[in-house]
Parts: structure tokens; C-alpha cells; sequence
């Protein structure tokens, strides 16, 4: 690939990125999202932190080892079973990462 077609793909990409970021900002004000489209975005934080603990919690499973051999997948489920108790966030961290750290030793 030449180096004028690079500074054009990042250029183009810069563009693109700008545009869908401060598209909110540059939107009159009489617009405004469907509600169903509304209701859909309070999901998005959710999902987005979903998408990056699940495969790090998973990808410390042995093969054919089954799931109580997974530190981090025990650290995680007393992680939510804190939450779902508790509902607190720093309780969560502690118990998890103390289950995490357990499990670390007890497994070798």
C-alpha cells in the first residue's frame, strides 16, 4: 500500500470518526431518538463491560478440565453472587479478587 493511499485511509477514518462522535452535538435540538432507540442505549454501558470480562474470564479454562478448575470464572461467580446480595460495588471487587486469589493458590 502506497503512502498516499495510508494518509488517505487515515484521513477517511479520522472523518468518519468525528462525524459519528459529535453527531449528537451538531443535531438540532428538535431531534431526537426513537424511544425504543432510547431504551436500547441504556443497555449499551452493560453490554459493552459483558463483552470485555467474559472472554478474559473465560480464556483461564483448561480444556476438558471443567469450570471449578477456572480461577478466574470462580472469582467472577463470587464476584456476582456478592453484587446480587450486597449490591455493592466495592464489596464485589474484594470478595472477587479474594476468590480470585484463593482459587490461584488452591488450583497451583
Amino acid at each position: 500500500m502506497s503512502p498516499l493511499k495510508i494518509w488517505i485511509t487515515i484521513a477517511g477514518m479520522t472523518a468518519i470518526t468525528v462525524l459519528t462522535r459529535s453527531g449528537f452535538l451538531l443535531l438540532p435540538e428538535r431531534f431526537s431518538l426513537p424511544p425504543i432507540i432510547s431504551r436500547a442505549l441504556r443497555y449499551a454501558p452493560a453490554c459493552a463491560l459483558v463483552a470485555i470480562i467474559v472472554p478474559d474470564v473465560m480464556s483461564g479454562q483448561i480444556p476438558g478440565a471443567g469450570f471449578l478448575h477456572n480461577a478466574r470464572l470462580l472469582g467472577a461467580l463470587a464476584g456476582a453472587a456478592t453484587f446480587y446480595r450486597t449490591r455493592s460495588m466495592l464489596a464485589t471487587i474484594a470478595v472477587g479478587m479474594l476468590a480470585l486469589t484463593l482459587a490461584r493458590f488452591a488450583l497451583g
